[in-house]
Protein backbone atom coordinates (compact mmCIF):
# COMPACT_ATOMS: atom_id res chain seq x y z
CA UNK A 1 0.00 0.00 0.00
CA UNK A 2 2.87 2.27 0.87
CA UNK A 3 4.37 1.79 -2.27
CA UNK A 4 0.48 2.56 -4.47
CA UNK A 5 1.45 5.84 -2.76
CA UNK A 6 -1.61 5.38 -0.45
CA UNK A 7 -1.98 6.69 3.43
CA UNK A 8 -1.52 3.31 5.51
CA UNK A 9 -2.40 2.96 9.05
CA UNK A 10 -2.97 0.12 11.11
CA UNK A 11 -5.71 -0.45 13.92
CA UNK A 12 -5.54 -2.29 16.88
CA UNK A 13 -8.73 -3.48 18.19
CA UNK A 14 -9.84 -5.92 21.14
CA UNK A 15 -12.40 -9.30 19.87
CA UNK A 16 -15.73 -8.70 20.42
CA UNK A 17 -17.55 -11.02 23.19
CA UNK A 18 -20.59 -12.72 22.31
CA UNK A 19 -22.25 -12.90 25.58
CA UNK A 20 -25.51 -12.23 26.49
CA UNK A 21 -26.98 -9.22 28.15
CA UNK A 22 -30.85 -7.61 27.73
CA UNK A 23 -29.40 -4.36 27.68
CA UNK A 24 -27.52 -4.81 24.39
CA UNK A 25 -30.87 -5.07 22.30
CA UNK A 26 -31.30 -1.46 22.88
CA UNK A 27 -28.33 -0.14 22.09
CA UNK A 28 -26.45 0.68 19.23
CA UNK A 29 -23.64 -1.16 16.90
CA UNK A 30 -20.67 1.17 18.22
CA UNK A 31 -21.45 -0.88 22.33
CA UNK A 32 -20.00 -4.16 23.20
CA UNK A 33 -18.46 -6.24 25.54
CA UNK A 34 -15.11 -6.73 25.78
CA UNK A 35 -13.53 -10.62 26.38
CA UNK A 36 -12.91 -10.46 30.11
CA UNK A 37 -9.55 -12.88 29.15
CA UNK A 38 -7.95 -10.64 26.54
CA UNK A 39 -4.33 -10.54 26.77
CA UNK A 40 -1.80 -8.19 24.42
CA UNK A 41 -1.29 -11.47 22.25
CA UNK A 42 -4.95 -11.44 21.97
CA UNK A 43 -5.33 -8.04 19.66
CA UNK A 44 -6.57 -8.02 16.30
CA UNK A 45 -4.85 -5.83 13.61
CA UNK A 46 -6.23 -4.09 10.77
CA UNK A 47 -4.14 -2.60 7.96
CA UNK A 48 -5.77 0.50 5.68
CA UNK A 49 -4.89 2.34 2.99
CA UNK A 50 -6.57 5.60 1.21
CA UNK A 51 -6.21 6.95 -2.14
CA UNK A 52 -7.04 10.42 -1.92
CA UNK A 53 -9.59 11.01 -5.09
CA UNK A 54 -7.40 14.18 -7.70
CA UNK A 55 -11.28 15.31 -8.59
CA UNK A 56 -12.89 14.90 -5.04
CA UNK A 57 -13.24 17.13 -2.18
CA UNK A 58 -12.83 14.58 0.70
CA UNK A 59 -16.50 14.12 1.50
CA UNK A 60 -17.27 10.45 0.37
CA UNK A 61 -15.51 7.51 0.16
CA UNK A 62 -16.03 3.90 -1.06
CA UNK A 63 -14.24 0.87 0.93
CA UNK A 64 -13.02 -2.22 -0.17
CA UNK A 65 -13.24 -5.08 2.30
CA UNK A 66 -10.95 -8.27 2.17
CA UNK A 67 -11.01 -10.71 5.35
CA UNK A 68 -7.37 -12.20 5.93
CA UNK A 69 -5.84 -14.17 8.44
CA UNK A 70 -2.20 -13.13 8.85
CA UNK A 71 -1.06 -16.49 10.51
CA UNK A 72 -3.31 -19.08 8.79
CA UNK A 73 -4.37 -17.48 5.73
CA UNK A 74 -4.96 -20.35 2.54
CA UNK A 75 -4.30 -19.99 -0.74
CA UNK A 76 -7.72 -18.55 -1.54
CA UNK A 77 -7.58 -15.62 1.08
CA UNK A 78 -4.68 -14.69 -1.24
CA UNK A 79 -6.00 -15.20 -4.21
CA UNK A 80 -8.61 -12.15 -2.60
CA UNK A 81 -5.93 -10.19 -1.63
CA UNK A 82 -4.37 -10.10 -4.66
CA UNK A 83 -7.55 -9.20 -6.81
CA UNK A 84 -8.16 -6.17 -4.05
CA UNK A 85 -4.32 -5.41 -4.68
CA UNK A 86 -4.25 -5.43 -8.39
CA UNK A 87 -7.21 -3.29 -8.34
CA UNK A 88 -6.08 -0.70 -5.75
CA UNK A 89 -2.77 -0.05 -7.62
CA UNK A 90 -4.59 0.73 -10.39
CA UNK A 91 -7.11 3.12 -8.77
CA UNK A 92 -3.80 4.82 -7.37
CA UNK A 93 -3.10 6.13 -10.95
CA UNK A 94 -6.20 6.89 -12.37
CA UNK A 95 -7.79 10.17 -12.63
CA UNK A 96 -11.20 9.71 -12.90
CA UNK A 97 -11.57 9.32 -9.19
CA UNK A 98 -14.49 11.61 -7.26
CA UNK A 99 -14.49 9.46 -4.09
CA UNK A 100 -11.93 8.53 -1.61
CA UNK A 101 -11.10 4.48 -2.18
CA UNK A 102 -10.39 3.21 1.54
CA UNK A 103 -8.52 -0.65 1.11
CA UNK A 104 -9.60 -2.76 4.19
CA UNK A 105 -7.42 -5.81 5.12
CA UNK A 106 -9.26 -7.37 7.53
CA UNK A 107 -7.89 -9.53 10.38
CA UNK A 108 -9.98 -12.42 10.30
CA UNK A 109 -8.17 -14.45 12.82
CA UNK A 110 -11.52 -13.52 15.13
CA UNK A 111 -14.31 -13.83 12.48
CA UNK A 112 -14.68 -11.96 9.72
CA UNK A 113 -17.96 -9.43 11.07
CA UNK A 114 -15.78 -7.87 14.18
CA UNK A 115 -12.63 -6.77 12.42
CA UNK A 116 -15.18 -4.62 9.90
CA UNK A 117 -17.11 -4.09 13.02
CA UNK A 118 -14.47 -2.83 15.40
CA UNK A 119 -12.73 -0.58 12.14
CA UNK A 120 -16.06 1.04 11.12
CA UNK A 121 -17.02 1.97 15.27
CA UNK A 122 -13.34 3.83 15.56
CA UNK A 123 -14.39 5.26 12.05
CA UNK A 124 -17.53 7.10 13.17
CA UNK A 125 -17.09 7.20 16.62
CA UNK A 126 -13.32 7.27 17.68
CA UNK A 127 -13.03 5.97 21.15
CA UNK A 128 -9.64 6.57 23.61
CA UNK A 129 -9.35 3.09 25.26
CA UNK A 130 -6.09 4.78 26.93
CA UNK A 131 -5.95 2.13 30.17
CA UNK A 132 -5.98 -0.88 27.81
CA UNK A 133 -3.64 0.34 25.30
CA UNK A 134 -0.92 0.96 27.97
CA UNK A 135 -0.99 -2.37 29.70
CA UNK A 136 0.56 -3.40 26.30
CA UNK A 137 2.96 -0.89 26.30
CA UNK A 138 1.22 1.35 23.12
CA UNK A 139 0.14 4.41 22.27
CA UNK A 140 -3.54 5.30 21.79
CA UNK A 141 -4.08 4.16 18.26
CA UNK A 142 -6.82 6.80 17.78
CA UNK A 143 -3.19 8.90 17.31
CA UNK A 144 -2.88 7.20 13.77
CA UNK A 145 -6.25 6.72 12.54
CA UNK A 146 -6.99 8.24 9.60
CA UNK A 147 -10.16 8.81 7.55
CA UNK A 148 -11.68 10.00 4.55
CA UNK A 149 -15.14 10.98 3.66
CA UNK A 150 -18.65 9.89 4.23
CA UNK A 151 -18.66 5.98 2.94
CA UNK A 152 -21.34 6.04 -0.03
CA UNK A 153 -21.23 2.34 -0.20
CA UNK A 154 -18.58 -1.13 0.45
CA UNK A 155 -18.11 -4.26 -1.57
CA UNK A 156 -16.32 -7.34 0.53
CA UNK A 157 -14.45 -9.67 -1.85
CA UNK A 158 -13.77 -13.48 -0.56
CA UNK A 159 -12.75 -16.16 -2.51
CA UNK A 160 -14.21 -19.57 -2.07
CA UNK A 161 -12.59 -22.79 -1.34
CA UNK A 162 -15.38 -24.67 -3.27
CA UNK A 163 -14.17 -25.47 -7.16
CA UNK A 164 -16.42 -25.26 -9.60
CA UNK A 165 -16.26 -27.36 -12.71
CA UNK A 166 -17.68 -25.61 -15.54
CA UNK A 167 -17.75 -21.84 -14.61
CA UNK A 168 -16.78 -19.05 -12.37
CA UNK A 169 -19.52 -18.56 -9.86
CA UNK A 170 -20.11 -15.53 -8.47
CA UNK A 171 -22.27 -15.77 -4.62
CA UNK A 172 -24.03 -12.14 -3.94
CA UNK A 173 -24.77 -12.35 0.70
CA UNK A 174 -26.98 -9.35 1.05
CA UNK A 175 -28.99 -10.07 4.69
CA UNK A 176 -27.61 -7.83 7.50
CA UNK A 177 -28.99 -7.62 11.39
CA UNK A 178 -32.67 -7.80 11.46
CA UNK A 179 -33.39 -8.00 8.12
CA UNK A 180 -31.91 -4.88 6.96
CA UNK A 181 -31.03 -4.92 3.18
CA UNK A 182 -28.53 -2.68 1.05
CA UNK A 183 -30.39 -0.46 -1.48
CA UNK A 184 -31.29 -3.04 -4.69
CA UNK A 185 -29.35 -1.15 -7.26
CA UNK A 186 -26.07 -1.45 -5.64
CA UNK A 187 -27.10 -5.58 -5.78
CA UNK A 188 -28.57 -4.92 -9.92
CA UNK A 189 -25.13 -2.96 -10.71
CA UNK A 190 -23.57 -6.28 -9.45
CA UNK A 191 -25.12 -8.47 -10.92
CA UNK A 192 -25.43 -6.79 -14.83
CA UNK A 193 -21.47 -6.06 -14.42
CA UNK A 194 -21.18 -9.78 -13.69
CA UNK A 195 -23.55 -11.60 -15.87
CA UNK A 196 -23.16 -9.63 -19.09
CA UNK A 197 -19.77 -7.97 -18.69
CA UNK A 198 -17.25 -10.33 -17.21
CA UNK A 199 -19.64 -14.00 -17.67
CA UNK A 200 -19.86 -14.93 -14.15
CA UNK A 201 -22.71 -17.45 -13.01
CA UNK A 202 -24.27 -15.01 -10.44
CA UNK A 203 -26.55 -17.22 -7.58
CA UNK A 204 -27.73 -15.99 -3.43
CA UNK A 205 -28.44 -18.11 -1.78
CA UNK A 206 -31.40 -21.07 -1.82
CA UNK A 207 -33.02 -23.82 0.19
CA UNK A 208 -31.66 -26.84 -1.79
CA UNK A 209 -33.98 -29.60 -0.44
CA UNK A 210 -36.66 -27.32 -2.07
CA UNK A 211 -35.71 -27.93 -4.96
CA UNK A 212 -36.38 -31.82 -4.93
CA UNK A 213 -39.83 -31.18 -3.36
CA UNK A 214 -42.18 -33.26 -4.89
CA UNK A 215 -45.34 -31.52 -3.95
CA UNK A 216 -43.74 -27.81 -5.05
CA UNK A 217 -42.91 -29.73 -8.12
CA UNK A 218 -46.22 -30.83 -8.36
CA UNK A 219 -47.84 -26.55 -7.87
CA UNK A 220 -45.34 -25.90 -10.34
CA UNK A 221 -47.01 -27.79 -12.68
CA UNK A 222 -50.28 -26.78 -11.43
CA UNK A 223 -49.00 -23.19 -12.25
CA UNK A 224 -46.91 -24.00 -15.72
CA UNK A 225 -50.37 -25.44 -17.32
CA UNK A 226 -52.75 -23.37 -15.87
CA UNK A 227 -50.54 -20.10 -17.51
CA UNK A 228 -50.28 -22.86 -21.18
CA UNK A 229 -54.16 -22.98 -20.81
CA UNK A 230 -54.17 -18.53 -20.37
CA UNK A 231 -51.90 -18.40 -23.27
CA UNK A 232 -53.99 -20.37 -25.64
CA UNK A 233 -57.01 -18.39 -24.77
CA UNK A 234 -55.52 -15.43 -25.30
CA UNK A 235 -51.68 -14.86 -26.51
CA UNK A 236 -51.22 -11.60 -24.80
CA UNK A 237 -51.11 -13.42 -21.58
CA UNK A 238 -47.79 -14.73 -21.06
CA UNK A 239 -47.87 -15.17 -16.98
CA UNK A 240 -46.82 -18.72 -17.16
CA UNK A 241 -43.41 -19.47 -15.29
CA UNK A 242 -41.86 -23.17 -16.29
CA UNK A 243 -41.24 -25.49 -13.64
CA UNK A 244 -37.91 -25.29 -13.24
CA UNK A 245 -37.81 -21.58 -12.77
CA UNK A 246 -40.69 -21.88 -10.29
CA UNK A 247 -38.84 -24.27 -7.73
CA UNK A 248 -35.57 -21.97 -8.31
CA UNK A 249 -37.68 -18.75 -7.62
CA UNK A 250 -39.12 -20.46 -4.32
CA UNK A 251 -35.92 -21.98 -2.78
CA UNK A 252 -34.44 -18.61 -3.00
CA UNK A 253 -37.50 -16.52 -1.73
CA UNK A 254 -37.47 -19.60 1.47
CA UNK A 255 -33.99 -18.43 1.78
CA UNK A 256 -34.57 -14.85 1.49
CA UNK A 257 -37.21 -14.68 3.82
CA UNK A 258 -34.97 -17.06 6.33
CA UNK A 259 -32.30 -14.96 6.45
CA UNK A 260 -33.74 -12.08 6.94
CA UNK A 261 -35.79 -13.45 9.69
CA UNK A 262 -33.06 -14.80 11.67
CA UNK A 263 -32.07 -11.46 12.05
CA UNK A 264 -28.18 -12.27 11.24
CA UNK A 265 -25.73 -10.76 9.05
CA UNK A 266 -24.75 -13.41 6.51
CA UNK A 267 -21.32 -11.41 6.03
CA UNK A 268 -18.83 -8.40 6.99
CA UNK A 269 -21.12 -6.21 5.13
CA UNK A 270 -23.72 -6.71 8.06
CA UNK A 271 -21.55 -4.15 9.96
CA UNK A 272 -21.71 -1.55 7.19
CA UNK A 273 -25.90 -1.98 7.27
CA UNK A 274 -25.60 -1.11 10.99
CA UNK A 275 -24.22 2.43 10.09
CA UNK A 276 -26.48 2.74 7.46
CA UNK A 277 -23.78 1.81 4.02
CA UNK A 278 -25.26 0.00 1.46
CA UNK A 279 -22.69 -2.92 1.46
CA UNK A 280 -22.45 -6.66 0.24
CA UNK A 281 -20.21 -9.35 0.15
CA UNK A 282 -18.97 -11.21 -2.62
CA UNK A 283 -17.77 -14.69 -2.77
CA UNK A 284 -15.84 -16.00 -5.96
CA UNK A 285 -15.91 -19.78 -6.11
CA UNK A 286 -13.26 -20.54 -9.38
CA UNK A 287 -13.22 -23.13 -11.45
CA UNK A 288 -10.11 -24.35 -11.21
CA UNK A 289 -7.54 -24.91 -7.71
CA UNK A 290 -5.87 -22.58 -6.38
CA UNK A 291 -2.24 -24.38 -7.03
CA UNK A 292 -3.04 -24.13 -11.04
CA UNK A 293 -1.35 -21.06 -12.69
CA UNK A 294 -2.83 -21.75 -16.16
CA UNK A 295 -6.51 -19.75 -15.48
CA UNK A 296 -5.28 -17.91 -12.53
CA UNK A 297 -4.30 -14.40 -14.64
CA UNK A 298 -7.82 -14.58 -16.44
CA UNK A 299 -9.43 -15.17 -13.48
CA UNK A 300 -7.76 -11.97 -11.68
CA UNK A 301 -8.59 -10.26 -14.44
CA UNK A 302 -12.28 -10.51 -14.61
CA UNK A 303 -12.34 -10.18 -10.82
CA UNK A 304 -10.30 -7.05 -10.82
CA UNK A 305 -13.08 -5.64 -13.78
CA UNK A 306 -15.73 -6.59 -11.86
CA UNK A 307 -15.07 -4.81 -8.87
CA UNK A 308 -13.60 -1.89 -10.96
CA UNK A 309 -17.02 -1.52 -13.14
CA UNK A 310 -18.95 -1.06 -9.31
CA UNK A 311 -16.50 0.67 -8.12
CA UNK A 312 -16.74 3.14 -11.14
CA UNK A 313 -20.39 2.70 -11.40
CA UNK A 314 -20.63 3.99 -7.72
CA UNK A 315 -18.19 6.96 -8.19
CA UNK A 316 -20.20 8.80 -10.91
CA UNK A 317 -23.25 8.69 -8.37
CA UNK A 318 -23.84 12.45 -7.35
CA UNK A 319 -26.03 11.34 -4.21
CA UNK A 320 -26.34 7.97 -2.43
CA UNK A 321 -28.57 5.16 -3.54
CA UNK A 322 -32.31 5.70 -2.84
CA UNK A 323 -34.03 5.75 -6.13
CA UNK A 324 -34.86 2.04 -5.68
CA UNK A 325 -36.01 -0.64 -3.05
CA UNK A 326 -34.39 -1.21 0.93
CA UNK A 327 -37.41 -3.31 1.41
CA UNK A 328 -37.59 -6.67 -0.90
CA UNK A 329 -37.27 -10.41 -0.90
CA UNK A 330 -35.34 -12.07 -3.38
CA UNK A 331 -36.15 -14.82 -6.03
CA UNK A 332 -32.95 -14.39 -7.82
CA UNK A 333 -29.99 -12.56 -8.92
CA UNK A 334 -32.42 -10.54 -10.86
CA UNK A 335 -35.21 -10.53 -9.52
CA UNK A 336 -37.20 -10.00 -6.20
CA UNK A 337 -40.61 -9.33 -4.73
CA UNK A 338 -41.06 -5.80 -3.25
CA UNK A 339 -42.65 -4.39 0.12
CA UNK A 340 -46.07 -3.18 -2.24
CA UNK A 341 -46.47 -6.52 -3.13
CA UNK A 342 -45.35 -9.13 0.00
CA UNK A 343 -47.53 -6.59 2.28
CA UNK A 344 -50.64 -7.49 1.14
CA UNK A 345 -49.39 -11.23 2.14
CA UNK A 346 -49.16 -10.14 5.76
CA UNK A 347 -52.21 -8.29 5.76
CA UNK A 348 -54.56 -10.53 4.63
CA UNK A 349 -53.23 -12.90 7.56
CA UNK A 350 -53.92 -10.15 9.96
CA UNK A 351 -57.17 -8.70 8.86
CA UNK A 352 -59.01 -11.47 10.31
CA UNK A 353 -57.89 -10.63 13.88
CA UNK A 354 -59.29 -7.57 15.04
CA UNK A 355 -62.66 -8.85 13.37
CA UNK A 356 -62.73 -11.80 15.35
CA UNK A 357 -61.66 -10.13 18.59
CA UNK A 358 -64.15 -7.68 18.39
CA UNK A 359 -67.13 -10.64 17.49
CA UNK A 360 -65.75 -12.91 20.04
CA UNK A 361 -65.64 -10.14 22.59
CA UNK A 362 -69.55 -8.98 22.10
CA UNK A 363 -70.25 -12.91 22.25
CA UNK A 364 -68.38 -13.03 25.48
CA UNK A 365 -70.01 -9.93 27.09
CA UNK A 366 -73.59 -11.80 26.54
CA UNK A 367 -72.79 -14.83 27.88
CA UNK A 368 -71.16 -13.43 31.33
CA UNK A 369 -74.33 -11.32 31.10
CA UNK A 370 -76.34 -14.75 31.12
CA UNK A 371 -74.48 -15.89 33.65
CA UNK A 372 -76.00 -13.85 36.36
CA UNK A 373 -78.89 -12.32 37.73
CA UNK A 374 -78.09 -9.13 37.37
CA UNK A 375 -76.76 -7.61 34.38
CA UNK A 376 -76.23 -4.71 35.98
CA UNK A 377 -73.77 -5.57 38.62
CA UNK A 378 -72.02 -7.91 36.09
CA UNK A 379 -71.47 -4.66 33.76
CA UNK A 380 -69.99 -2.59 37.04
CA UNK A 381 -67.71 -5.31 37.36
CA UNK A 382 -65.95 -5.65 34.13
CA UNK A 383 -65.26 -9.08 34.12
CA UNK A 384 -63.53 -8.63 31.21
CA UNK A 385 -60.82 -7.25 32.96
CA UNK A 386 -59.69 -10.61 34.48
CA UNK A 387 -59.12 -11.97 31.02
CA UNK A 388 -56.55 -8.99 30.51
CA UNK A 389 -55.31 -9.78 33.71
CA UNK A 390 -54.45 -13.00 32.42
CA UNK A 391 -53.02 -11.91 29.46
CA UNK A 392 -50.64 -9.65 31.10
CA UNK A 393 -49.51 -12.17 33.63
CA UNK A 394 -48.23 -14.28 31.19
CA UNK A 395 -46.73 -11.54 29.26
CA UNK A 396 -45.16 -10.27 31.90
CA UNK A 397 -43.88 -14.25 32.28
CA UNK A 398 -42.41 -14.34 28.88
CA UNK A 399 -40.57 -10.94 29.30
CA UNK A 400 -38.67 -12.89 32.22
CA UNK A 401 -38.34 -16.17 30.54
CA UNK A 402 -36.45 -13.91 27.62
CA UNK A 403 -34.42 -12.46 30.67
CA UNK A 404 -33.65 -15.98 32.23
CA UNK A 405 -30.46 -16.87 29.95
CA UNK A 406 -28.56 -13.95 31.32
CA UNK A 407 -28.59 -15.62 34.58
CA UNK A 408 -27.83 -18.93 33.50
CA UNK A 409 -24.81 -17.77 31.74
CA UNK A 410 -23.66 -16.53 35.32
CA UNK A 411 -24.38 -19.85 36.66
CA UNK A 412 -20.55 -21.32 37.18
CA UNK A 413 -19.69 -25.11 35.89
CA UNK A 414 -22.81 -24.80 33.30
CA UNK A 415 -21.30 -24.64 30.14
CA UNK A 416 -23.01 -27.23 28.20
CA UNK A 417 -25.86 -26.15 25.94
CA UNK A 418 -27.75 -29.23 26.83
CA UNK A 419 -26.75 -28.47 30.70
CA UNK A 420 -28.00 -24.75 30.11
CA UNK A 421 -31.21 -26.02 28.04
CA UNK A 422 -32.85 -28.31 30.86
CA UNK A 423 -32.00 -25.42 33.24
CA UNK A 424 -33.38 -23.04 31.00
CA UNK A 425 -36.92 -25.16 30.71
CA UNK A 426 -36.60 -26.17 34.53
CA UNK A 427 -36.98 -22.82 35.50
CA UNK A 428 -39.46 -21.59 32.97
CA UNK A 429 -41.65 -24.75 34.01
CA UNK A 430 -41.42 -23.65 37.80
CA UNK A 431 -42.54 -19.99 36.87
CA UNK A 432 -45.11 -20.77 34.91
CA UNK A 433 -46.34 -23.20 37.69
CA UNK A 434 -46.08 -19.97 40.49
CA UNK A 435 -48.07 -17.62 37.88
CA UNK A 436 -50.76 -20.23 37.32
CA UNK A 437 -51.16 -20.52 41.43
CA UNK A 438 -50.39 -16.43 41.86
CA UNK A 439 -52.99 -15.21 39.57
CA UNK A 440 -56.53 -16.24 40.42
CA UNK A 441 -58.08 -17.61 37.28
CA UNK A 442 -54.85 -17.70 35.23
CA UNK A 443 -54.61 -21.67 35.08
CA UNK A 444 -56.20 -23.31 32.12
CA UNK A 445 -57.34 -25.20 35.05
CA UNK A 446 -59.35 -23.02 36.87
CA UNK A 447 -63.16 -23.72 37.76
CA UNK A 448 -65.55 -21.93 35.77
CA UNK A 449 -66.99 -20.20 38.35
CA UNK A 450 -63.71 -18.72 39.36
CA UNK A 451 -62.52 -17.78 35.24
CA UNK A 452 -63.18 -16.02 32.81
CA UNK A 453 -65.24 -17.17 29.94
CA UNK A 454 -63.25 -18.50 27.30
CA UNK A 455 -64.43 -16.45 24.37
CA UNK A 456 -63.09 -12.87 26.51
CA UNK A 457 -59.96 -14.61 26.78
CA UNK A 458 -59.69 -15.73 23.22
CA UNK A 459 -60.56 -11.71 21.96
CA UNK A 460 -57.65 -10.39 24.88
CA UNK A 461 -55.47 -12.93 23.14
CA UNK A 462 -55.98 -12.15 19.60
CA UNK A 463 -55.80 -8.45 20.43
CA UNK A 464 -52.76 -8.88 21.76
CA UNK A 465 -51.32 -11.56 19.04
CA UNK A 466 -52.37 -8.18 16.32
CA UNK A 467 -50.28 -5.77 18.22
CA UNK A 468 -47.22 -7.94 18.57
CA UNK A 469 -47.60 -8.47 15.22
CA UNK A 470 -47.90 -5.39 14.04
CA UNK A 471 -45.28 -4.31 16.20
CA UNK A 472 -42.65 -6.81 14.66
CA UNK A 473 -43.56 -5.73 11.04
CA UNK A 474 -41.78 -2.38 11.58
CA UNK A 475 -38.73 -4.08 13.13
CA UNK A 476 -38.40 -6.82 11.06
CA UNK A 477 -41.20 -8.16 8.63
CA UNK A 478 -39.91 -11.60 7.41
CA UNK A 479 -39.87 -12.37 11.09
CA UNK A 480 -43.37 -11.42 11.58
CA UNK A 481 -44.34 -13.41 8.01
CA UNK A 482 -43.33 -16.53 9.29
CA UNK A 483 -45.06 -15.60 12.99
CA UNK A 484 -47.99 -14.99 11.29
CA UNK A 485 -48.44 -17.93 9.59
CA UNK A 486 -47.59 -20.08 12.41
CA UNK A 487 -49.35 -17.67 15.29
CA UNK A 488 -52.84 -16.84 13.47
CA UNK A 489 -54.34 -20.10 12.34
CA UNK A 490 -53.08 -20.56 16.39
CA UNK A 491 -55.05 -18.03 17.21
CA UNK A 492 -58.53 -18.14 15.12
CA UNK A 493 -58.67 -22.29 15.62
CA UNK A 494 -58.06 -21.89 19.53
CA UNK A 495 -61.46 -23.53 21.21
CA UNK A 496 -61.98 -25.60 24.57
CA UNK A 497 -61.44 -29.46 23.57
CA UNK A 498 -64.17 -30.57 26.35
CA UNK A 499 -67.68 -29.40 24.73
CA UNK A 500 -66.20 -30.81 21.26
CA UNK A 501 -65.45 -34.30 23.34
CA UNK A 502 -68.97 -33.99 24.85
CA UNK A 503 -70.63 -33.61 21.49
CA UNK A 504 -68.83 -36.54 19.56
CA UNK A 505 -69.72 -34.40 16.29
CA UNK A 506 -67.23 -35.06 13.22
CA UNK A 507 -67.02 -31.49 12.76
CA UNK A 508 -66.20 -30.51 16.35
CA UNK A 509 -63.89 -33.14 16.72
CA UNK A 510 -61.82 -32.33 13.50
CA UNK A 511 -61.76 -28.58 15.10
CA UNK A 512 -60.54 -29.86 18.32
CA UNK A 513 -57.79 -31.95 16.36
CA UNK A 514 -56.60 -29.13 14.68
CA UNK A 515 -56.47 -26.77 17.15
CA UNK A 516 -54.06 -29.21 19.42
CA UNK A 517 -51.87 -29.62 16.12
CA UNK A 518 -51.20 -26.32 15.64
CA UNK A 519 -50.92 -25.88 19.01
CA UNK A 520 -47.94 -28.70 18.55
CA UNK A 521 -46.48 -26.81 15.41
CA UNK A 522 -46.68 -23.50 17.01
CA UNK A 523 -44.75 -24.43 19.54
CA UNK A 524 -41.15 -22.83 19.52
CA UNK A 525 -39.18 -25.72 20.13
CA UNK A 526 -41.36 -28.07 18.03
CA UNK A 527 -41.13 -25.37 15.06
CA UNK A 528 -37.30 -25.38 15.26
CA UNK A 529 -37.22 -29.65 14.58
CA UNK A 530 -39.55 -29.47 11.88
CA UNK A 531 -37.71 -26.26 10.31
CA UNK A 532 -34.40 -28.52 10.50
CA UNK A 533 -35.86 -31.67 9.35
CA UNK A 534 -37.26 -29.28 6.48
CA UNK A 535 -34.14 -27.71 5.63
CA UNK A 536 -32.76 -31.27 5.52
CA UNK A 537 -30.19 -30.77 8.46
CA UNK A 538 -31.81 -33.10 10.80
CA UNK A 539 -31.60 -33.38 14.61
CA UNK A 540 -30.42 -36.01 17.26
CA UNK A 541 -33.62 -36.83 19.48
CA UNK A 542 -31.40 -36.06 22.82
CA UNK A 543 -29.25 -33.19 21.59
CA UNK A 544 -32.56 -31.22 20.42
CA UNK A 545 -32.64 -29.11 23.60
CA UNK A 546 -28.72 -28.23 22.96
CA UNK A 547 -29.67 -27.49 19.04
CA UNK A 548 -32.30 -25.23 20.32
CA UNK A 549 -30.33 -23.24 23.17
CA UNK A 550 -27.25 -23.17 20.57
CA UNK A 551 -29.58 -21.22 17.94
CA UNK A 552 -30.74 -19.08 20.79
CA UNK A 553 -27.36 -17.95 21.51
CA UNK A 554 -26.94 -16.99 18.15
CA UNK A 555 -29.86 -15.23 18.03
CA UNK A 556 -29.71 -13.00 21.44
CA UNK A 557 -25.43 -12.58 20.16
CA UNK A 558 -26.47 -10.77 17.25
CA UNK A 559 -28.72 -8.64 19.32
CA UNK A 560 -31.57 -10.40 16.40
CA UNK A 561 -35.34 -9.11 17.44
CA UNK A 562 -36.29 -12.56 16.71
CA UNK A 563 -35.22 -13.47 20.37
CA UNK A 564 -37.46 -10.82 21.55
CA UNK A 565 -40.39 -11.92 19.83
CA UNK A 566 -40.02 -15.54 20.41
CA UNK A 567 -40.04 -14.52 24.24
CA UNK A 568 -42.49 -11.63 24.77
CA UNK A 569 -44.70 -12.25 21.60
CA UNK A 570 -44.94 -15.99 20.60
CA UNK A 571 -44.58 -18.02 23.96
CA UNK A 572 -47.47 -15.65 25.68
CA UNK A 573 -49.85 -16.14 22.80
CA UNK A 574 -49.21 -19.28 22.59
CA UNK A 575 -49.49 -20.54 26.31
CA UNK A 576 -52.68 -18.28 26.44
CA UNK A 577 -54.10 -20.55 23.26
CA UNK A 578 -53.15 -23.85 25.21
CA UNK A 579 -55.58 -21.88 28.08
CA UNK A 580 -58.28 -21.88 25.90
CA UNK A 581 -57.50 -25.36 24.78
CA UNK A 582 -58.22 -27.05 28.25
CA UNK A 583 -60.65 -23.73 29.28
CA UNK A 584 -63.54 -25.57 31.77
CA UNK A 585 -66.28 -24.70 30.01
Amino acid sequence: MSEMVAEVYYQKFHPEGNQFHPLHFFSGPDSYTLLDNVSCASYGVNVAGIIRAPRGDGKESIVLVTPYDFINGGDYEALSLGITSTLFSLLARVTWLSKDIIWLVADSRYGDYRPVAAWLSEYHSPSFKVSDLLKCGERNTADNFRRAGTVAAALVLKVDGRSERFEDTLSIYAEASNGQMPNLDLINVVNYLAVHRQGFYVKVEKVVSLLSSSWLKIIGEIFEAVGKLAHTLNPDWNFGIPVADYLEGSATLASSLYSQALGIPTGPHGAFRDNQVDAITLKVSPRFPPDSKTRQHDFFLRGARLLEGTIRSVNNLLEKFHQSFFLYLLTSPSKFISVGVYMIAFALLVAPLPMVAASLYIEGCKALTKSTDNPTENLKSWKWLDAAKQVFALHLFGFIVTLLPYFICQVPGQHSPSNRSIMWGTTSSSLLLITFAAIPGCSPFTSRHHGTHWAVLKSVTISAAFIGLCLMSIINFATAEIGALLLVPTCLMAQPIKPALRSRRIKSMLGAFCSMVLLTIGFPVMFFAISKGLFGEGLVGLSLGGEFWTWLESLWAWKSATYLYIGMVHLPCWLLCLCILFHPS
